[in-house]
């Protein structure tokens, strides 16, 4: 039995470090002696912005984003094409399509993938709020940015058949060859989807 070497209190930052994605036991102990080392440069302001977090975030009933106000900075933003909703699993892959600052659209988290096998199905995502932001009449393109897994193949095609009917244009991403990805590095499935999604030039 291993020796304790830490009062509860570091011991518990510890343990609550490693549920982080990311770390692990050993990243999380280094970690938290950092913060504990710094304390009032790094754990006091830490601490601070996370209660803060705890108390101000909220989930957008719009789109599904975490923010702290609702409707969400990306859903009250003038700026942007309201009537184009990419359809994401995630907010971190609202985030990252964010970072590229490819399109300047409207977003909607889907809050996951079907998945049977994990007793995920239709009512356990926010599927039923696209639908209604799509029945609003003022969306006229859904792009579904889902990833390129099973699952995620499979919330496509739900989707998708459920907004058929309605008048507005699904897309989907492209799947393929990443740009400046070697062939020979590629494994098939993402060959055959390249092939598949092939364009004229």
């Amino acid at each position: 039995m291993a020796k304790r070497v830490t009062g509860p209190e570091i011991e518990k930052l510890i343990q609550l470090l490693a549920k982080v994605p990311g770390l692990g036991p050993r990243s999380a102990r280094r970690a938290a002696l950092h913060l504990v080392k710094k304390k009032d440069q790094l754990l006091g302001p830490l601490a601070g912005a996370m209660a803060e977090a705890h108390q101000k975030v909220r989930i957008c009933s719009c789109c599904g984003n975490v923010d702290t106000i609702d409707p969400c900075t990306v859903c009250t933003d003038d700026r942007r094409d309201h009537t184009v909703i990419i359809v994401v699993e995630d907010v971190s892959d609202l985030w990252a399509l964010e970072r590229a600052g490819a399109m300047n659209a409207a977003y909607h988290v889907l809050g996951g993938t079907l998945s049977p096998l994990d007793g995920v199905g239709p009512d356990d995502l926010n599927i039923r709020g696209l639908i209604e932001r799509v029945m609003g009449g003022t969306v006229k393109e859904v792009i579904i940015a889902v990833n390129a897994t099973v699952e995620g193949q499979t919330t496509a095609h739900y989707i998708t058949s459920q907004l058929a009917g309605l008048e507005v244009k699904i897309t989907r991403l492209a799947h393929g060859v990443p740009v400046g990805g070697e062939l020979d590095y590629l494994d098939e499935g993402t060959l055959t989807a390249a092939l598949r999604s092939r364009t004229a030039i």
